[in-house]
Parts: C-alpha cells; structure tokens; sequence
C-alpha cells in the first residue's frame, strides 16, 4: 500500500526534493513547518514530503496501536529490533522515492531525513537499499541493524553525505546511541558531520540552521 503523505512544493518545476519521516506516535503533519524553519533562498524550489507511517502495536508501550515506522520490542534499541518491520517500510519508502523520480526528480536530488525514529529508518534505508541520494539526515536517532551495514548496504550509497544531529541530554534515546552510529557509520567510510546540542529529545533553532547550511551543500 502505498504511503499517504503531505507534499509541500515552494515554487514550480522543484528540482529536488526532501522526504522528511516523524517519530514514533507523530504523523506527517508533525514537520509541515520544516520549509518555513529551514530558510532556504527563495529561488530554490524544493518539494517536501512528509509521510505518515503505517499504525501498528507498538509493544513497548504495551501493545497500543499508534502510527511507528517498526515496532519497538524493547528498550535495548540495538539490540532487539524489528527487522521485518523495518523491511516493510523501507519498501513502501522506494515506492515513494520511485514516484517522485518518475515526476521527473532524480535520486542524486533527493534528500531523505528524520526524527527518532524516522530518522533510524532514513539511515537504513539510505544505506542499505536506495540508489545514490543528495543526502542523509537523522535528529535524535541511532542506525538500526547496524551488524547488517557490513553485508547489505547498497555501494551506490558509498558516498553519500550524512548528517546527524542529537541532543546532550536526550532521555528518550540517549546521545551514546547517537555517537556509536557515528562511529560505525564513519568506520564503514562514510562521512558524517555531527553536531551536539544542549537540549532534550527535540529538535532547536541552531540544529535547523546546521541542517540547512547541510542541505544547500547537498543541493
């Protein structure tokens, strides 16, 4: 089934594009601001969109059905993970990317990002099973599967850039997750900027700044 989602265009003819994935329990309404908070010149005309996740018992939070992008088993997030629920929404993310490259964007102009928990699938996705992107993007997350980058990412993504934002002080998923993905991710090659921020399980106005110099560079 294909994802629903919000599309936002700033101007006519956007040449390129970011997908932007919410967190556990949100859905796409929750960054349809991303375009006003970035800043970007306002003759670059860019599509954004933002999906809304499939609603599925989460079991951490005792079964309750909520919209989450894969279940979460429990609080040891490396460790204990739900890989065919990551499967399942890495495949309805290609039916997406596919249908604005079909639109006349191509994937080398497509950005894919997210918080929490969108921003875990954004990397699993962008590594292990998408065509060469403009950029990766992840506030307040860690890599997934991260035993499964050595075997399946994808060599188109070899040289896509990466960008990783976190809070200091995130109670949520906490910034050692954040900075063990930095290290696996930059030890397989990649080139990742990270940046820290005095601040919770969030997002602030230096992070977006950071994320737009980011995605002009990507663009």
């Amino acid at each position: 089934m294909p994802l629903e989602h919000i599309k936002i265009d700033t101007g006519d003819h956007p040449a390129c594009c970011v997908i932007w994935l919410h967190g556990l329990g949100a859905d796409g309404h929750d960054f349809v601001d991303l375009p006003n908070m970035l800043k970007l010149p306002p003759d670059r005309s860019v599509r954004y969109i933002f999906p809304h996740a499939p609603v599925r018992p989460i079991t951490l939070n005792g079964g309750v059905s909520m919209r989450g992008w894969y279940d979460l088993l429990s609080l040891d997030l490396q460790n204990d993970e739900d890989a065919q629920g990551l499967e399942e929404s890495s495949i309805m993310l290609a039916e997406l990317i596919d249908e604005q490259v079909k639109q006349g964007i191509s994937t080398e102009k497509i950005l894919l990002g997210g918080f929490s928990q969108g921003g875990a699938l954004s990397l699993y996705h962008g590594l292990c099973h998408s065509k060469s992107l403009a950029g990766l993007v992840g506030l307040s997350t860690y890599l997934p599967l991260p035993d499964r980058l050595s075997h399946h990412r994808n060599i188109m993504s070899h040289n896509v850039p990466i960008f990783m934002g976190h809070g200091c002080y995130d109670s949520v998923i906490p910034s050692d997750y954040g900075k063990s993905s930095r290290d696996i991710l930059q030890k397989h090659g990649y080139t990742v900027t990270w940046r820290q921020y005095p601040m919770d399980h969030s997002i602030c106005e230096s992070e977006i700044q950071d994320m737009s110099n980011f995605l002009l560079r990507c663009f």
